[in-house]
Order: C-alpha cells, then sequence, then structure tokens
C-alpha cells in the first residue's frame, strides 16, 4: 500500500511511519521530517496556507491524515484555540481540496479526529452514532470531521478515527509520569469520570485496518474496548510503578496551569469501539493495566 501521511513526525505519525514501506509525508519543514523520519520521502505543505502540491499523491492508494496543532500542549487562550482549530479544520479542507483536482484520487482518506466530539456525557456509553457535544473541542471535532466527509463525495472511501488518550513511549503518558514516579500521582478531582484511552501501537492498527478494510467507513472510536474511570487508570498505574496514587489533583488549580484545556481532563467520556470490533479489529492492548507495562 502506498501512502501519504500528515502529521508524521508527531508522537503518532512516528509510529505510524515506521509500519509503512517507503511512504510519503507532508511536512511544513521537509529537512526535519527527512532526518526524523529515514525512508520517506517528505513534500512542503502549510497546512493552512493551501493545498499540498498535486506530486506528493502520484501513486498514492492512501492517505492518513494525522495533522494537527496539539491540543495538551501550552495554555488555552484564544491564539492557541485559534491554531487548534485552523490546523484541522483549514487543514483538512486544504487536503480535499487537493484530492479534487487530481486526476486519479487515492482509494482511501483515513482522517483523525478525536474522543472530545463526544464531550462530557458522565456515564453515557457512546458509540459512534452518539450526537456530539456542544463545547469547544466538540465544535472543532465537528466541523472537522464534516471537511473530511468532502472526500467521500470525490469517491474516496472515508473514515474518522476518533482517537482517545494515547499511550506509549511517549505523548500523554510521558507527562504523567514524573510526579507518579515520586509518588505524588493520583486522581483527577474524584476520578469518577470515564477515561478513553488507546495503546499507540493500537491506533496505528486501526490506521492500517481501516486503509485495508473496506468495509469501514465514516466514525470509528479508536479507544480499547477495556474502558476504565481515571481512578481505576491511576491505580493501574500506580501498581505498575509500584507507587502510591492516591493524591487528587484539584480542578481549580488544574484551571489555572492549563486555562480551559483543564475542563477536558475532567471530562467523563465513556466512548466504546463498536465499529472497530465489528470491523474485526483485534485490539493488541485490551486493558489498562498491560497497555501501561508496554508504555512505560
Amino acid at each position: 500500500m502506498k501512502a501519504l501521511v500528515t502529521g508524521a513526525t508527531g508522537f503518532i505519525g512516528g509510529e505510524l511511519v515506521r509500519r509503512l514501506e517507503a511512504p510519503r509525508v507532508l511536512s511544513r519543514d521537509p529537512a526535519r521530517a527527512r532526518a526524523a523520519l529515514p525512508g520517506a520521502e517528505p513534500f512542503p505543505w502549510d497546512a493552512e496556507g493551501g493545498p499540498p502540491p498535486a506530486e506528493a499523491f502520484e501513486g498514492v492508494e492512501a492517505v492518513l491524515h494525522l495533522a494537527g496543532d496539539p491540543v495538551a500542549e501550552g495554555r488555552w487562550n484564544p491564539e492557541k484555540k485559534a491554531r487548534i482549530r485552523d490546523s484541522r479544520v483549514k487543514g483538512t479542507r486544504h487536503l480535499v481540496e487537493a484530492l479534487r483536482a487530481l486526476p486519479r484520487r487515492p482509494r482511501v482518506l483515513v482522517a483523525a479526529s478525536a474522543v472530545g466530539f463526544y464531550g462530557d456525557r458522565g456515564d453515557e456509553v457512546l458509540a459512534e452514532d452518539a450526537a456530539p457535544g456542544a463545547d469547544f473541542l466538540a465544535s472543532v471535532c465537528r466541523d472537522w470531521e464534516e471537511m473530511a466527509r468532502g472526500a467521500e463525495a470525490l469517491g474516496v472511501r472515508t473514515v474518522m478515527l476518533r482517537i482517545g488518550v494515547v499511550l506509549g513511549r511517549g505523548g500523554a503518558l510521558r507527562r504523567m509520569l514524573l510526579p507518579f514516579r515520586l509518588g505524588l500521582g493520583g486522581p483527577l478531582g474524584d476520578g469518577r469520570q470515564w477515561m478513553p484511552w488507546i495503546h499507540v501501537e493500537d491506533v496505528v492498527g486501526l490506521l492500517l485496518h481501516a486503509a485495508r478494510e473496506e468495509g469501514m467507513r465514516g466514525p470509528v472510536n479508536a479507544a480499547a474496548p477495556g474502558a476504565c474511570t481515571n481512578r481505576e487508570f491511576t491505580r493501574a498505574l500506580g501498581r505498575v510503578l509500584r507507587r502510591p496514587a492516591i493524591l487528587p489533583a484539584p480542578r481549580f488549580g488544574l484551571r489555572l496551569a492549563f486555562g480551559e484545556f483543564a475542563d477536558i481532563l475532567f471530562a467523563s467520556t465513556r466512548a466504546v469501539p463498536r465499529a472497530a470490533l465489528a470491523a474485526g479489529y483485534s485490539f493488541r492492548h485490551p486493558e489498562v493495566e498491560g497497555a501501561l507495562r508496554a508504555s512505560v
């Protein structure tokens, strides 16, 4: 499968590129991408500036679209929120514009989205047919997916992966480990909120499965079947590290540190991978403790 990847220098993108043979990548900084991703062929693209070059798509069967400004890095202020939205919504619109202009289009577009699509929903079980939430991140995900759906009208099979908290040797877990290793870790607030997690190996596995499985289209929850609350997650991490995990993190302190993003940390999203399981995907890390042991 000849693939073109966006967001290839990120945590998920780097793992994905290692699973592909001679992939092409779109990058704002092709020299950096070439150095970071041996074996990949980089092409320049400013996602917010316009469509990528047509030559990047020559012979490409699948486009795997991961590009977007990191949600969890930096305090949310109006400028940060604009970058989060524009990098996803404008970037995806420009990508689909490039597909529209091609004389021969790829077979499939697999585009990232996020479980933030659902917002804060308490104990409600959220399969892919659930309605979107009403907060900022939900609105971004809704518009992001709407841009990706434009590829369907062009005859390109389109899948949107609603990705949860990604575990692995990097990403969100890397920022959690130090306080837990010092014995200072604990749940966020009362820890009762559902935390949709997935190991990076399964994110990559689902990206590739979706690209190859002709029956997959539309939204797919990229969240492990072993759903857990934040309290269960922190207890599992404490067991893995052999450290106590009992000191709760207060909401007001995180709000001071991260601004509006703190509300996302406390949101309860019980997303279940109904579409992935129905499409025959077998999770390598279905339970949280095993996933954490493979990540530290």
